[in-house]
């Protein structure tokens, strides 16, 4: 099953190193890994309507480790 998941990285003032190995519309599996930031800032993602949160803002999150959500 599929569904579309929207990434945000965003570089913070100071620390403005964004690692992403992919592109717009580009398919992923579940937990593959696909760039970083290093040094902190930001990431958003916006997941389809009705899905399964699990995490919340400001929560620290490992790549590949942590679950995200459950998607609807």
């Amino acid at each position: 099953e599929t569904a579309r998941v929207t990434v945000v990285q965003i570089a913070g003032v100071l620390a403005r190193r964004i690692v992403c190995r992919v592109g717009p519309g580009d398919k992923l599996a579940a937990g593959e890994r696909f760039g970083m930031i290093r040094f902190g800032s930001r990431t958003d993602c916006v997941m389809p309507r009705g899905s399964d949160v699990r995490v919340r803002v400001g929560d620290r999150v490992t790549g590949g480790v942590t679950v995200l959500g459950v998607l609807a």
